[in-house]
């Protein structure tokens, strides 16, 4: 037995990386397939409060309600038991392809955000970004971009008018709202002079604004926060922006042939990129999981006393992932009042929104920031 563990403890000091990326990846799994039930849940509580109904609140464990908790394990077991089907007229692989992709690609995405700074083990340092890029918002656009394509093979290999439609508005609308996406995030790398999410996390606790706000980018260039945070409606095809899904114009568009499993997998996927751009955007313009005012290291050098070295990064780091949840939840939401408070918009206004007024603005703020960066540091 003790030659077992001896032969464990040496594999994982000697492959102590590997063992680490693999947890990491886990974790971000972990968290992302969580997103979903969650989301749904709460999404039905909201509803149910803005319309002055009870929503889910019976379904529980063990004879006991817990808020109608239980309620997204119900729909789970019914829709892996309700009855599947194909279209006779649709493209079979691609029918079935279409449904994993967007669940896949967002799964997939979380693994780009820091989920912390880094812990020490057995005098090792890890960095809890599972996929330590130094391009990591570009990874993250990378993902979201095709996220598009299970829409569109959805609404195409349907061999449905409605879900073609729906599939063809997911795309236009992606091309439309992509641009002024990216433009809003520009600023920012003026700005922190790095595309590594970590490093843009370090360089809003490093110092305070005006000597009492948090050094954010939401205060550096809250312009591009808004564009942003509207382009994120668009890039989830969440209301205002779920023109592919119209139901009062296109039945449920990419979906209206979908059901049981497959059906979910879209919703899988849309929940997991919801979470994925709130933790963007959190990185980017909140600080990420940095406490205000309280820089990580601080926080290590707090704790150290009590838990000493090694126990202490663990500990900092738990509190920084729940400070990062904290902040993503408050963007999730935004998103769950904005569908149950604001009207779809139609789609020659959502066209118009996207080329007519938020490219414009998001190059202008590109412009001007930029000028004033560079004025910045010639001072």
């Amino acid at each position: 037995m003790e030659g077992s563990l001896g032969a464990v403890a040496q594999f994982l000091d000697t492959n102590i990386g590997l063992v680490a990326s693999i947890g990491k990846i886990a974790l971000a799994l972990v968290i992302a397939l969580q997103v979903a039930p969650i989301m749904v849940w709460v999404e039905r509580r909201q509803a149910a409060f803005i319309q002055r109904r009870i929503g889910p609140n019976r379904v529980g464990l063990f004879g006991f309600r817990l808020f109608g908790l239980g309620q997204p394990l119900a729909d789970t077991i019914k829709l892996l038991f309700k009855e599947d089907f194909i279209p006779q007229q649709a493209n079979k692989f691609f029918y079935v392809l279409a449904p994993i992709l967007p669940a896949v690609i967002g799964l997939v995405a979380i693994q780009g955000i820091p989920l912390g700074k880094e812990i020490i083990v057995a005098g090792h340092t890890i960095d809890l970004q599972p996929v330590n890029l130094n391009a990591g918002f570009l990874y993250l656009f990378a993902m979201s971009a095709l996220g598009v394509y299970g829409v569109a093979l959805a609404g195409w290999s349907s061999n449905n008018k409605y879900a073609l439609l729906g599939g063809l508005r997911a795309s236009a609308q992606m091309i439309s709202y992509e641009i002024a996406m990216g433009l809003a995030l520009l600023p920012m790398v003026f700005i922190y002079g790095t595309l590594d999410l970590q490093g843009m996390i370090a360089a809003q606790s490093d110092s305070l604004l005006f000597g009492f706000l948090p050094n954010w980018g939401i205060f550096l260039s809250p312009i591009s926060f808004v564009l942003f945070v509207v382009t994120m409606f668009a890039e989830t095809n969440r209301l205002p922006f779920d023109l592919a899904e119209g139901e009062a114009e296109l039945v449920a568009g990419f979906l209206v042939e979908y059901g049981s499993m497959r059906w979910s997998l879209f919703f899988l996927g849309e929940y997991a990129m919801m979470f994925t751009l709130s933790a963007l955007t959190t990185c980017v313009f909140l600080g990420g999981y940095e406490i205000p005012w309280l820089p990580h290291a601080q926080l290590v050098t707090l704790l150290t006393p009590i838990f000493t070295a090694e126990p202490a990064t663990w500990v900092a780091a738990a509190i920084g992932l729940g400070v990062l949840i904290v902040k993503v939840a408050a963007f999730m939401f935004l998103f769950v009042q904005a569908r149950f408070t604001l009207p779809r918009f139609r789609y020659d206004q959502l066209m118009r929104v996207g080329w007519v007024y938020m490219l414009p603005v998001a190059l202008l703020n590109l412009v001007v920031m930029a000028l004033i960066v560079g004025f910045l540091r010639l001072t």
